[in-house]
């Protein structure tokens, strides 16, 4: 980190143990992310609840090149339930800024469709596309109807797989439409 930590305590007393608890975790947020330029954590009693007693707010501030990622967990009756919560969703903010940094970002990859070309009895079965290609798919896999109402020729959409096996298909649906009830 190329600017030193901050760490701000509102409406509460200083506390070292919250502190290097901060710093712990700060540390560990580097190892998520090396180009941390600076955070800022800010720890507040936001007021007092009727049967719980005092609830803490945490907010981190910290500085990224070319942005800065904020995250606020409010009202929590344990600072360190809270702080762990804070820094939890920073780290999953700083994963996915460092992916879209790299220009690593996740597909979706889009709905195939085809029909059942063959059905088994043992609960699985093959679906042909117009290409050609044949996917696998069992009982498990199927999303709408139920494995036991599908027949041959039925069209589906589905999601491909790739498995030891070969290429498989998952949430493997009959458009309502096309099923006769």
């Amino acid at each position: 980190m190329q600017r030193q930590l901050q760490i701000v305590f509102r409406n509460m007393p200083q506390s070292d143990a919250v502190e290097t608890h901060i710093r712990e975790k700060v540390e560990k947020l580097e190892s998520f992310y090396s180009n941390i330029i600076g955070t800022k954590a800010t720890v507040e009693i936001a007021g007092k609840h009727k049967q719980q007693g005092n609830l803490f707010n945490v907010r981190l501030d910290i500085t990224v090149p070319g942005s800065e990622l904020v995250v606020s967990r409010d009202m929590h009756e344990d600072v360190y339930v809270a702080l762990r919560d804070a820094f939890d969703a920073a780290r999953r903010q700083l994963e996915d800024y460092g992916r879209r940094q790299r220009g690593d970002t996740k597909t979706h990859e889009g709905e195939l469709h085809g029909h059942v070309a063959r059905l088994f009895e043992d609960g699985f079965g093959f679906i042909e596309t117009a290409d050609g290609q044949e996917y696998y798919f069992n009982r498990d896999n199927v999303a709408h109807p139920n494995f036991d109402k599908l027949e041959v020729g039925n069209q589906v959409q589905f999601i491909e797989e790739a498995a030891a096996e070969g290429l498989q298909a998952k949430r493997v649906s009959v458009g309502k439409h096309q099923f006769p009830g």
